[in-house]
């Protein structure tokens, strides 16, 4: 490695990008992936070169964020050059529930395994049926079809958040049973230090407190003036979109 180019990248980040691991990796982080440790050798990748990641990645505009339960993602600022998407209202309610479960007594007695009927139950036992069917119609009646149109949204916002490393599927791939990642954790950071994360978790969902649109735009800007009186320029975003 000549001088110039040790000027531009360090010898440590140089191995990161070297590593045959790194094109996987870094693949999946862009797409909006959680990487915990469940995923042992691409976790202990990110944990060897998180410090030099994280610069490498700065360089877009987002962060390579190691979460208090130890599982990594990406998290972009306001700037980002790398595409992203948002979460709808009902996928980031699903995740709650999915958070709702991984904290539940029920994750030990079934030994961590659950169901898509299982989230779509307790989804209707902890959140307003009639406004979940507004979500989905705005003119449901609450008809049988409506009910199944729900049923179905809430089977693409858990593979949607398979997709992004949230639950791993058990046994088939259509089985519908899975077990839940810490990962789902991004959909909990209001609990984390609560005396009662349980019952924290499932008054947000009876509240509806799963993010918006509009709800993400005030948070935004929130931090924006919050930054400002710091003197930096870094916006912190939480869970308002994935790199897509």
């Amino acid at each position: 490695m000549t001088d110039n180019l040790q000027d531009v990248i360090s010898p440590k980040l140089a191995m990161a990008i070297a590593n045959p691991l790194f094109p996987a990796v870094d693949s999946l982080l862009r797409s909006g992936r959680h990487i915990g440790t469940e995923y042992l050798d691409n976790h202990a990748f990110l944990m060897d070169f998180q410090n030099e990641l994280d610069g490498f990645y700065r360089r877009y505009n987002v962060e390579l964020i190691r979460a208090p339960e130890g599982f990594f993602y990406l998290r972009p600022k306001a700037t980002t050059l790398i595409a992203r998407s948002v979460l709808s209202e009902l996928e980031m309610l699903v995740g709650k529930v999915l958070c709702y479960l991984y904290l539940s007594p029920e994750r030990l007695a079934q030994q961590g395994i659950f169901s898509t009927q299982e989230v779509y139950d307790e989804l209707l036992n902890l959140a307003d049926e009639g406004k979940l069917l507004k979500a989905v119609n705005q003119r449901s009646s609450g008809s049988d079809l409506d009910k199944q149109k729900l049923a179905e949204k809430v089977r693409a916002a858990i593979g949607r958040l398979r997709r992004l490393g949230m639950i791993q599927t058990v046994g088939e791939q259509n089985s519908g049973k899975f077990t839940i990642s810490e990962a789902v954790f991004r959909f909990g950071v209001e609990v984390r230090s609560g005396d009662d994360a349980l019952e924290a978790q499932a008054r947000l969902i009876r509240d509806g407190e799963a993010a918006t649109p509009e709800s993400l735009m005030l948070e935004k800007q929130a931090q924006t003036t919050e930054n400002d009186a710091e003197n930096t320029d870094e916006i912190d975003e939480e869970f308002d979109g994935e790199p897509a």
